[in-house]
Formats: structure tokens, sequence, C-alpha cells
């Protein structure tokens, strides 16, 4: 018989389906939907909107189809620049991380013991990011340079306690996206931007909290800001930086000029155009700054041995735990791109950098030298302003048609812009395209060398510059951690399912991989029908009429989504409505999201059933319906059940004139059962790095489409080199390279495939559910004791009885080989397990039966057999170095190393370090590589 992909993607067979509906008392997987979802909800047509998916495709097949649309790309010389540039990515990062599931399944490094390799790659990145800007701190990444100009602009603001002033200043020679989500950004929190041509260092009459410049500018210009930086300061501004971090390795870095901040993007570090993503932004600031820095921070600490080991430090603790306080709504990272961008750092080391900033540069000053006194700048790094009085579209029209992209500036001037790919071939296309004559050996501009300090000193930049040594500098760091090639990782609300090759295989094509985000349209004929398809296929699967996937983060999405909804009121003239209700239950990214917006938060409460209380939402809307905006809500819940109220609830609100948000992080309990769009919502964000297979990648990348009903779709965001767009992100299509994971996900499995594997989800969580219920208690159910793609083992009563925490019972899992589940998240003292539609029987009885062994463990204690500080529960997880010497421990070595016995046929994982100090690291703040000595006792 042949396999269908669907077969190969969904873990159980149908001998396994079976055993598992018979433990959870149901016929089939159709009885069990109508169990478990409500009939009010349960869409018979749900299936038939899937009618529009085309029929499911061989692996072989997709890929054929995939690599028809790439050939149809043109791959162009790009010479666009706007912070997009063509780079060369050694093939050894290629094959051993872009390609690796070692380093693309892994998940966010929440447990720290069983993350370190990816936590050291994140401190090179942030090492890299201080020192080429000459910041002290910089964080694990951004989404793209964009937003990171935006989370600079509010950085800015809050960082300035002095100015009173709502102002922000920004150079006119910003990039034009950059301006344009400044602008999206800074409207709903009541900031003033002011733009001005910084060129003379000359600041504007008026106050304003800060400064935004670009170095090099979006012309290419280089100027020297500090006399502009001290101006700013001597007014009580705060200056931020948008800095070039291959230009940084030849010129004076803003933070050696006095600058606050220092944002973009490390793209150009060996990260493939994609046609606009993803790629990792960044962020850098001043000590004095470090707590105001919004996403992820790696610190250094020590673990229960005193040895080094590495974490997320103290305000990485997201932004979202702190709500509707959050002064970001950031809670991912671009982490997969960030550690190729810190590996190509040290794979070509200073010296290596500084002679492909010299190459690049070099390039540029050919270009103008024979470009004559036709250029606008005399000090550039890469990108030339060519002079051309009413011919610049002939120019740029000539070059493409020799397969060059210049960049239209305006009528009279193009831009050129060099990079690592750049070679000789197109410089001259370039020079005829101007009808200028062949390309000069020599040039006669002054030097822009104007850095003397010294960076990338840490041997992490010094040791693997051959092939060898990075191979297995990767090998060593991948070794370290447990991703989805190891292990299931239960983690509720975040669905680690599988990336299937096929998937994965084609992002790294030329024509998908090599497109610039701004190119002519007719150069991506092929990503622009993944685009389209896509569109398609997910309003189809979610009852939406309109989708936008330019969010390039779960959190994006949402913010998209509520501004939609807040423009929409304001064009109705209810300039009054700005409160949005949210459960207490909910995600905390959405009441972060919901203050980006401007929007007031209002919580609901949950009855103790885990379920909305309606009683309390209709005193809620009564309270506030004439402000009332909207709802927020996740479905299935954040408790992992399906509510029965959810149409009624949603009715309660657009009675009130409010519209209705359903959160879509759970989407992997509704594909083909159930359509947000037709049961009430108005607007959902997607995760397509949850549902729709996009590898979670470390932390990043994401992707967070936005869908919408008709009467919210003009307020979808637009082109962001459009002003006025709202756009939420650089790129127009945001992280459109890994688009095509998910177009081949929904192409292979079809409707039967997709709706089998939502079911398979629902059947497999609640096997966990009822074979773990009498072990440690389900906290949540529906209607007939079902949950949903999830559960909730409470641990609480357990803790109370016996001390052991929900943190024990992570890290002994390591010891097991198991990543842990979601820890006390909705609820405090809990674990939240989602086993996914990939797992396989055999995997999901490995995981119940560590967790029952666990619990035998905490009987011992609970015995008096081991005291619970000295117990495997609290020694955990365990090293090899730990096990050698002497024993302090009532328990065996082997009961340590392998609790379920020296014949277990799971493979041994060994945890790299011990339990880490996280206090000790808060309090003793290191975000950037230490010395190899600096915490040796």
């Amino acid at each position: 018989m042949t396999r269908s992909f669907a077969d190969r993607h969904i873990g159980p067979d149908t001998d396994a389906i079976d055993r598992i509906l018979d433990t959870v008392g149901v016929g089939s997987l159709d009885e069990l939907a109508e169990r478990a979802v409500p009939a009010s909800i349960l869409d018979a047509t749900a299936a038939n909107g899937l009618g529009i998916l085309p029929p499911a495709a061989s692996e072989h097949e997709v890929l054929d189809e995939l690599a028809t649309l790439a050939r149809s790309n043109t791959v162009a010389a790009s010479m666009i620049g706007l912070g997009y540039y063509d780079t060369l990515t050694p093939p050894v990062l290629v094959r051993n991380l872009l390609e690796n599931p070692a380093w693309y399944t892994a998940y966010t490094p929440y447990q720290p013991e069983i993350s370190q390799g990816r936590l050291e790659a994140l401190l090179n990145f942030q090492t890299m990011v201080s020192d080429l800007t000459g910041m002290e701190v910089a964080n694990a990444s951004m989404l793209d340079e964009a937003t990171a100009a935006a989370e600079a602009m509010t950085l800015l603001r809050r960082a300035n306690r002095s100015s009173k002033s709502n102002r922000l200043l920004i150079d006119t020679d910003l990039f034009p996206q950059t301006r344009t989500v400044l602008f999206t950004r800074a409207e709903p929190l009541g900031i003033e931007i002011v733009e001005a041509d910084l060129a003379a260092n000359a600041l504007p009459d008026g106050e304003f909290f800060g400064v935004l410049v670009q170095v090099p500018g979006a012309s290419g210009r280089i100027v020297d800001r500090t006399d502009l930086i001290a101006a700013a300061h001597e007014r009580g501004a705060l200056v931020a930086a948008g800095a070039d971090l291959l230009a940084m390795t030849l010129i004076t870095s803003p933070g050696e000029q006095g600058a606050d901040v220092c944002f973009g993007t490390t793209q150009r570090f060996g990260v493939p155009l994609g046609y606009g993503g993803p790629h990792a932004g960044y962020l850098a600031v001043r000590t004095a700054h470090a707590r105001q820095l919004p996403g992820r921070l790696v610190g250094v600490s020590k673990d229960a041995d005193g040895h080094l080991a590495y974490r997320l430090a103290l305000q990485t603790r997201e932004q979202h735990i702190r709500r509707e306080k959050a002064t970001s709504n950031i809670c991912t990272a671009q982490v997969l791109l960030a550690i190729v961008a810190a590996m190509y750092a040290s794979y070509h080391g200073a010296d290596g950098l500084r002679a492909i900033a010299r190459r690049v540069h070099g390039q540029a000053e050919r270009l103008a030298a024979g470009l004559g006194e036709a250029v606008v700048h005399e000090r550039f790094f890469d990108t030339v302003l060519v002079r051309v009085p009413g011919g610049a579209e002939a120019v740029v029209a000539k070059a493409q048609g020799r397969g060059v992209n210049l960049r239209l500036v305006d009528a009279d001037h193009v831009a050129v812009a060099c990079d690592e790919a750049t070679t000789d071939e197109n410089l001259a296309i370039v020079l005829d395209s101007f009808g200028a004559d062949g390309v000069p050996n020599k040039t006669a501009l002054p030097s822009i060398e104007t850095r003397t300090s010294e960076y990338l000193t840490h041997p992490a930049f010094t040791r693997y510059h051959t092939e060898t040594a990075m191979l297995r500098y990767l090998r060593q760091l991948s070794d370290k951690d447990i991703a989805l090639d190891r292990s299931m990782i239960p983690l509720g609300s975040c669905t680690m399912k599988l990336n299937a090759t096929a998937e994965m295989e084609p992002i790294t094509w030329p024509g998908f991989s090599r497109v610039h985000p701004y190119a002519p349209v007719e150069d991506a004929p092929g990503l622009l029908r993944v685009v389209e398809d896509l569109e398609t296929w997910l309003s189809a699967i979610t009852g939406y009429d309109r989708v936008s996937l330019q969010p390039n983060a779960g959190s994006q999405g949402e913010y998209a989504g509520l501004l939609a909804i807040r423009r929409y009121h304001l064009d109705r003239g209810d300039t009054h409505r700005d409160t949005c209700l949210i459960p207490s239950s909910a995600h905390g990214t959405n009441a972060a999201s919901a203050a980006m917006a401007g929007l007031r938060v209002e919580v609901v409460k949950c009855r103790e059933n885990g379920d909305v209380d309606l009683d309390d939402l209709r005193a809620k809307i009564a309270d506030h319906a004439d402000r009332l905006a909207c709802i927020m809500i996740t479905y299935p819940s954040t408790h992992g059940v399906y509510e029965q109220e959810v149409a009624e609830l949603c009715a309660l609100v657009h009675d009130a004139g409010g519209q209705v948000y359903v959160d879509g992080a759970n989407l992997n309990a509704l594909v083909g059962l159930a359509r947000p769009g037709r049961f009430g919502g108005d607007v959902s964000h997607l995760n397509l790095h949850k549902t729709f297979c996009i590898p979670h990648g470390g932390g990043g990348p994401g992707v967070g489409p936005v869908a919408v009903r008709e009467h919210l779709a003009k307020y979808l965001p637009g082109d962001p080199l459009e002003a006025g767009s709202h756009a939420v992100s650089a790129a127009k299509y945001g992280s459109a390279s890994i688009l095509p994971i998910t177009w081949a996900y929904v192409r292979m499995m079809g409707a039967d495939g997709l709706r089998r594997a939502t079911l398979t989800a629902i059947a497999s969580a609640n096997y966990i559910a009822r074979r773990l219920d009498s072990y440690y208690p389900v906290l949540y159910t529906g209607e007939n004791a079902m949950v949903a793609h999830e559960c909730i083992l409470d641990l609480r009563e357990i803790t109370k009885r016996t001390g052991v925490t929900v943190d024990d019972v992570a890290k002994r899992l390591a010891d097991y080989g198991f990543h842990a589940p979601t820890m006390s998240f909705p609820v405090a003292g809990t674990l939240m397990v989602e086993p996914t539609e990939s797992e396989n029987l055999e995997e999901l009885d490995a995981f119940i039966d560590a967790m029952i062994a666990i619990k035998g463990e905490i009987d011992e204690v609970a015995a008096g057999t081991w005291p619970l500080e000295n117990s495997p529960l609290r020694g955990a997880p365990h090293t090899t170095a730990s096990l050698v010497g002497d024993w302090p421990h009532p328990y065996t070595r082997e009961t340590a190393a392998y609790p379920l016995g020296l014949t277990s046929p799971r493979p041994k994982v060994w945890p790299a370090v011990r339990r880490i100090d996280g206090a000790y690291g808060d309090r003793n703040l290191v975000c950037s590589c230490p010395p190899l000595d600096a915490y040796t006792d």
C-alpha cells in the first residue's frame, strides 16, 4: 500500500489510533469531534470549505511544483540596497546549520540546561553586535530592522525620563520602510514624528525625547554624527542610530560617537535575501538602558556545581507577562537567523569581515570613479547615489534588461548598492547603463576607514576559520540541545510538530532565497503565486475573507489585527471606542499588543472550570458599552478546552458594537472542524510556525498572518515603501522565503489530511489526559470530560504536600530524555502538555511512562525515602561530570542518569549543565562572551 504524505506526517497509524480512541472512550475520530467540539461551532461545512484546496500531492510532486515556481523567478544581480544585500552564505553553515533539524526544530531555550548550544550561539550574536556597534549590551535579535527601529523609538521615550516631550526627530535619510513602520507604531501611542535633513548635524527648533539617524544613510552617505549626538544630549534628547554592521568594520561606530541605542539588521552576514525575510534584526544599548531592552537577552550564570552556564536573563520573562503594562509585545526573536549571522562572523573573523567590507567598498569606489561628477556624495560605504537629470528611469530599465536591478530614487537620481556578491561584470553593466566607459582599476576618493578600536577578539571569533573547526563547533553546540530530531517536545500552546524535509528543502533554493524584496514584481511570479495561494487557502481554512502575510511573528499579527479594529472604529467616527476586553486566562501577548495599539485593557473573569465568565462579560460590556472596541479570546481556550458558549460570547460583543478578535494560537485544534471567521470572529492572527509547520528555529523565525472579514480588509497592512500604508514590518510579504514551507504542507496534506491531523492531535491530548489523570489531575476539561489539543496537569496539591515543584519535574524530565511541557502557564504550579499529531504512540507512551516514573519518585520523597533537597528530583538534571567522583546522594548513580534502567531502548540524552542558578545570573548580568577564565573559582 502506498503511504501518503499525511500518513507520514501523522504519527499514530490506524492500529494506534484505535488503541488511543479506545482509551479515550470513543469509537472513531468523527465521534471524538462530536464529543469534544461544541455543536454550535462544529462546522459541517468546515471540511467543505476546504474543498477549495487542491487534492493532496506527494512529496516529489510538490517539490517539482515548487521547483517550477522557483525557476519562474528571476535571480537578478541585486544592487537595490536599502538594508537588503546579496550575501554568500558559507556552505558549511547552509548544510550544518540552516538545513540541519538539530538547529531548526529546537524550541525557545526556556529549559537552559538542555539549550546550552543555542544559548552560547546567541551570546556570540550579542557579542558580535555589541562589538561592532560600540555598545555594551545587545539583545538576542529582533524581527527585522524596521521593527527594531520602532522598538528603539519607544525605548528612547521610556528611558528619557527627563524629557516631557512626545516628539521624535528622524533624519530624512532613514530607509523608507523604517520610516513607514515608525509612523505605524507612533500614531496609537501619541508620538509625534518630525522629519528633518540632518546631514549638517543641525537640530531644528523644539523639544524632542529622541533622535533617529541611519549610518550610512539610505542615500549611501556617511556622516560623522558625533556633533549631532552631543547637540541632542545638550537639548535633553537621546539618540538611536541604525548601523550597518559590515560598514562598522571600517567606520567609527555610533557607540564610539556617543549614541545611546543602535538598531539594524544582520541580514548581510550570511542570511539570504529571501524576498524580505526572515532576517535577524538587532537592538543594542548602553548598560544604563539594559533593563529597558525588549525581547530576549542571553546572560551568563552558573550551575549547581559552580560551572559557567547560559540562560535567558531577567527581563526575558517576556514582556507579555507584564500584560497591559508591557512596553513591547515582542515575544519571539529570529534565533535561527541570528545564529547564522553569528557563525558567519565566527567563520570569517574580524580580519575576514574587514576584507569583505573593503572589497564591497572598493567596488562602490570603482563605480563612483567611472561615473565621475554625477556622483552625489563623496563619502559612502556601499551605495552610490547618482544624478541623471530626467534619465533615471531609462538607466534603471537598461540595467534591468541586462540582469541587474538598481534603485529608482526619483526621476533624476539612481542609487546603486554593492555587496559581497557584486562582480566586475555587474559593475560593467551598470556603468554601461549610465553611458559611462569601462570599470576603472583605481580610485582617488578619500578613505572612509576611521575605526581604530578592536572588535571580535573573543575566541568565539578567532578559533573557527577552517571548515573542519566550524563543522565540529556546530556539532558540539547542537549536541548540547534537545530538539525535535531527538525527542518529543510536549509544550502546551506551542505546537512543536513535524517540520517535514520536503517542506524545508526549497527555502535555500536561489529562486526563493536570492530575490530582493523590492525587486520588480515581474522578477517574482513564483513567489507571488505562493503568496496568492496561501492567502486563498488560509482564508478557506479559517472562514475569513482576506489574509495578509506581512506580519513576521504572531505578536505582529496580533498588533496588525488590533490596528485594523482601531482604524475601523475611527473611520466610523467611533473615536471613543478604545476598550479591549481580555479574559484573565488569555495569552499575555494579547494585552501587550492591545497596549501597543493604543487600547485600554479590561480583564474579564473566568469561571472555576476555566471558561470565560459570561456574567462578568455582560457586566463589563454594560460598564464599557460606548467605549467597547473589541474582545480578544483564544479558541480553544488557553486552558485547553472548547468553551461551549463561544458563539454567544461573540454575539454579546457584536450586539454592543464591538469586534471579536480570535487569537489563532490554538488553530491546530480547529482546522477542518470549525472556522473562527464563521463562528463569530472578525479578525485572527495565525501562527504558521505552529499549526502550519514552519519550524520554531530555537525561538524564531515565525510568521503571523492576519485574517479578517471583508469589512476590515481595507485596514490590512500595506506596502512599507508607501507612506501611510500602516505596514508592520519592513517587507510587503514579511518572511516570504519560508512561506513555501506552509505552501508545501497544505499542498501535501490536502483537505482530508488537514482534518485528520487536527483530530489526531485532539485524540493524542485526550489519551495523555486519560492515562495521567490519576497521577497528576487534569485541571480543566470541557463537556463530556474532553480536552482539546492540549491538557493541563495540576501539580499544586503535590507541591503543597511534598515540596516537589513543576521546576523539579521539568528538570527531571531531561534525565529521561524529554523536553519539559509548558511550566506554570496559564496556571502557576501546572504543566501544560500538547503532543501534536506528529508523535507516534510509542513516543506518547514513553512520555507517559516517564511522567508516571517521576510520580513514583515524588512518592519516595513523600514517604521519606529521600529528603527532597537530596533527591533525584531536586538534583536533576544530572550531567556526566556529576557522576564522577564522590557521590553524596541517597539514590544511585544509575537512578540519576538512567531512571528507566540501563536497558531502556530510549537513547540517552546528556544535559550539558546541572540546574542553573537564575537568581545569580540576574544579580550579575553578563550579556556578552566572557573571557574563558572569568567564572572559574
